[in-house]
Formats: structure tokens, C-alpha cells, sequence
């Protein structure tokens, strides 16, 4: 898919101390998740790789949290909490973003599939293709 095809959005925080933009092409491949993170957080996973996402505001008002493997780098505005975007264990080279915190999906059409990450080690491989460049 060319450069062309894609758009940058951007989202962030509740309190807007953190922003970002992220590319998207106008079919967008997301996931939910069943995890004990995603399930508490209701996070909506479209995962893109390092080239497709941007920080843009309030790098410094990230804080880290790791669990488990400790592979995964969930990051989450220290002031209003909400975890916008991480660095899934699934695609430690790129990032999940997590579609409720766009700014809007007007012009997207997410594409939803459900992912079973209450048995990750099984299903983890489904995860894989998604933060790839494109050909």
C-alpha cells in the first residue's frame, strides 16, 4: 500500500497532556481483547508499525507499567490515567493504539475481530502480521 493511502489521525489523553498521530489506511484491521488489561481498560487495539505512529505532546507525562513477561511497555498519562497507545509483547517493535482515544473515526472503518488474550502464547501468531510494513 503506498504512503497515499494513508492518513494521519491524531487522538490522545482525557486530559490532552498526551497526544499523538498515527497513519491509517481507510480499512483499519483492530482487535479486542480478553487479556486482564484489556478487559478492565476496554482498550481497541490497531496495531502499526514504529514508522506510522508519532508522539507529539507529553512524552515526559508517560509512565510505564509491565507485568508478566515484562515485554509489554504500557504507558499511561500520570495525570488523568488513561493508557492511549503501548508497546504490544505481541509487536515490540511498533505500537498499539487504542482506537477510542482518536480524536474521531469519521472516514475509518475498523475492522473488528476478537482476540483470545486470556490463552496469548496460542494466539499470539494472529498478532504477528499486523505492525508490518506494507509491501
Amino acid at each position: 500500500m503506498s504512503d497515499d493511502a494513508f492518513t494521519w489521525r491524531a487522538g490522545g489523553c482525557h486530559c490532552g497532556g498526551v497526544r499523538f498521530e498515527v497513519a491509517l489506511p481507510p480499512v483499519v484491521e483492530a482487535q479486542t481483547c480478553n487479556c486482564s488489561m484489556c478487559a478492565k481498560t476496554g482498550f481497541v487495539h490497531i496495531i502499526v508499525p514504529e514508522s506510522r505512529f508519532r508522539i507529539t505532546k507529553g512524552r515526559e507525562r508517560l509512565a510505564e507499567y509491565t507485568f508478566n513477561t515484562r515485554v509489554a511497555k504500557h504507558l499511561f498519562c500520570a495525570e488523568c490515567g488513561v493508557k492511549s497507545f503501548y508497546r504490544p509483547r505481541s509487536n515490540p517493535d511498533g505500537w498499539s493504539v487504542n482506537a477510542r482515544c482518536l480524536d474521531s473515526l469519521e472516514g475509518v472503518d475498523l475492522d473488528l475481530t476478537a482476540f483470545d488474550g486470556q490463552n496469548w502464547e496460542a494466539n499470539a501468531e494472529q498478532l504477528a502480521h499486523l505492525s508490518r510494513e506494507p509491501a
